[in-house]
């Protein structure tokens, strides 16, 4: 079974990009994120659907 969250590091990997661009992209609100906690999690398949243009607009919880 697949997790329904990703971690930085982990949605880092899967676009190819640094966690330090991740970290930018969700201050700037150009990823759609949620914030728990303190923590900064994807949902993956808002991120998949964000990859492929489907995800329009950037929501934050």
């Amino acid at each position: 079974m697949q997790k329904i969250t990703l971690t930085v590091t982990e949605a880092a990997e899967l676009i190819g990009v640094s966690q330090t661009t991740i970290y930018t992209m969700a201050r700037e609100g150009q990823i759609p994120h949620a914030r728990v906690r303190g923590r900064i999690l994807f949902h993956r398949e808002v991120i998949e659907s964000w990859l492929r243009g489907g995800f329009q607009e950037t929501q934050q919880a």
